[in-house]
């Protein structure tokens, strides 16, 4: 059975905290599903959404659709979403990942180690950064969002024409 955002639950948020001034966005090379290295160095001049989850944290399952649909919206701009999962196995991730609807066709990392989640000082699952075409943390979220929501793409696209 699928999985996609649960009714019976309340709604995910869609505020993002601003960061100012903006850090410098510490940097990682991890491997996505496919075994492709992915820097976030090669991704500079992108507006990048760094996401940190894991398979078995309710709201990280449950932003994730929202994830693919906001990929899918701003297709063809200087966007890019990594997803890094946390310290599962590949068979884990690779299986979950075949049961969401819609299906993620933006890379899936694996910081197999926790030493990406470590650098950017993940607290807590799920937490995500929106880092600016310059490499600078411009906004971050602890918890589950719903990164469809059009203030979150207003925001975004507004960092892709800075």
């Amino acid at each position: 059975m699928p999985v996609s955002a649960q009714t019976d639950l309340p709604d995910l948020t869609h505020k993002l905290t601003a960061l100012a001034p903006r850090p410098a966005a510490p940097a990682f090379t991890l491997k996505d599903l496919d075994g492709k290295t992915r820097k976030l160095s090669d991704y500079k001049g992108q507006v990048v959404l760094v996401n940190f989850w894991a398979t078995w944290c309710p709201p990280c399952r449950r932003e994730m659709p929202s994830l693919e649909r906001l990929y899918q919206k701003l297709k063809g701009t200087p966007f890019m979403i990594f997803a890094a999962d946390q310290i599962e196995s590949f068979d884990l991730v690779f299986s979950f990942t075949g049961e969401l609807d819609p299906a993620p066709t933006f890379p899936i990392l694996l910081d197999a180690k926790g030493q990406a989640s470590a650098q950017w000082h993940v607290q807590g699952l799920p937490t995500s950064f929106i880092v600016d075409k310059q490499g600078r943390i411009a906004y971050r979220a602890i918890g589950g969002r719903e990164f469809d929501h059009p203030e979150i793409e207003a925001m975004i696209r507004k960092l892709i024409h800075e």
